[in-house]
């Protein structure tokens, strides 16, 4: 399980406002996504809206899918080459790996994210940046890395709470203002030969299965199997044995035999839909008696394995089932074999060349007011309408270039 989750008390970490840091590394972007994350190439789409929206005095909100470690990075990259600051909203947990982080973190713009609860400054620090409109503000609306670029997963809320809120205060400006949302979307494409570049992580998984090498498969039917067997091993480890079934329908079942008991232990009433959902608020009712100490070791180390259950979960959402139904991209085959390796080692070897295209859509205006006769937040369903269309239309392009 990766480190993630803090047991210590929160505190918030506000972001440093000087343009003269964010700038200064600024330059440096390029290599660090090179040499970090092997994207050796980028293109940027659609500035020409966020300029507009910039010159017009909005607050902006960017609201790019989260598929990949690097994203927020890559962000930067884009805002680089107009050289535009930003500020970021990031998880707790990124500004506690050292404190060099935490400093380069803050001076790049970045503020924490408490999302183990309501985090009420980190509430207010974004609503104040947009009021003030000096700088977009960066939100991903998924919260968590997916690692699937073909799949924008569920959306959170809050990021439409935290526009609106802004665009009530902008509005009783005196001389009134709006906000507004960018929908960014993240494409990452490899350049390379995928089966040249997956075949040493792959046999270095078949090795720890005790397998040999499965070199007479093709590459689609070899990812395959080595995901059935990884399937089974958890489920003979939560069922006792192996399930029937398509992956799709034993990927679900096998994520309620983990999750239902912990939610009967813990959560009261009506129970959240999404597996994403579920597990922010399972860790939300666990995790305060762990940081305020107020229990034993042993019923301490039981709630950390119950954490470590809710991190198994999510990770197994994050497989979807269709990504094979049809004949997959090198890229969904590199996500999965990423996934594969991060899941076994908590981390993924880097490949390369990536390019990388981002592309900004156009702005979203939030009403300081939201429709209640909509089922839905019209705002958050234009939001992913958007997002996805952006998405496949990259996607497209590609296979015509190509």
């Amino acid at each position: 399980m990766q480190n993630i989750i803090i047991d210590k008390p929160y505190k918030f970490v506000p972001p440093k406002h000087y343009s003269f840091w964010a700038r200064m590394m600024m330059p440096f972007l390029t290599g660090i996504v090179k040499r970090d994350h092997g994207i050796e190439s980028s293109e940027f789409i659609g500035l020409e809206k966020l300029k507009a929206s910039l010159e017009t005095g909005h607050g902006i909100i960017l609201t790019p899918n989260h598929c990949r470690p690097c994203d927020p990075i890559v962000v930067g990259l884009m805002a680089s080459s107009f050289s535009q600051p930003l500020y970021i909203m990031a998880s707790w947990h990124l500004f506690m790996q050292s404190t060099f982080m935490r400093r380069l973190l803050t001076r790049m713009g970045a503020f924490s994210m408490y999302r183990e609860g309501l985090d009420r400054e980190a509430i207010k620090c974004a609503v104040q940046i947009l009021t003030e409109a000096k700088r977009p503000l960066v939100i991903f609306p998924e919260g968590v890395v997916s690692r699937t670029n073909d799949r924008l997963n569920h959306l959170m809320e809050g990021t439409v709470f935290i526009a609106r809120n802004a665009a009530k205060q902008r509005a009783a400006l005196p001389k009134p203002g709006k906000v507004v949302i960018h929908p960014v979307a993240i494409r990452y494409l490899f350049r390379g030969d995928i089966e040249k570049a997956l075949k040493p992580v792959l046999e270095d998984i078949e090795r720890r299965l005790s397998w040999r090498p499965q070199n007479d498969l093709p590459i689609k039917e070899r990812i395959f199997k080595v995901g059935d067997v990884l399937l089974s091993l958890k489920e003979i480890e939560y069922f006792d044995k192996p399930q029937p079934g398509g992956i799709g329908e034993r990927t679900k079942r096998l994520i309620d035999q983990i999750l239902d008991p912990i939610e009967k232990e813990w959560i009261t009433g009506k129970k959240e839909e999404v597996v994403t959902a579920r597990v922010k608020a399972l860790r939300a009712v666990i995790l305060p008696e762990m940081i305020s100490g107020e229990i034993d070791e042993n019923e301490r180390a039981r709630r950390w394995r119950q954490l470590a259950d809710l991190y198994l979960a999510q990770q197994l959402y994050f497989y979807p089932p269709d990504y094979f139904s049809e004949p997959p991209t090198a890229e969904q085959m590199l996500e999965t074999v990423e996934r594969f390796e991060e899941d076994l080692t908590d981390v993924a070897r880097i490949y390369r060349p990536i390019h990388v295209v981002i592309q900004v859509g156009d702005a979203i205006e939030v009403s300081p007011v939201r429709d209640r006769s909509a089922e839905t937040d019209p705002v958050m369903a234009k939001l992913r309408t958007d997002l996805e269309r952006m998405l496949e239309e990259t996607k497209k392009r590609d296979k015509k270039e190509s």
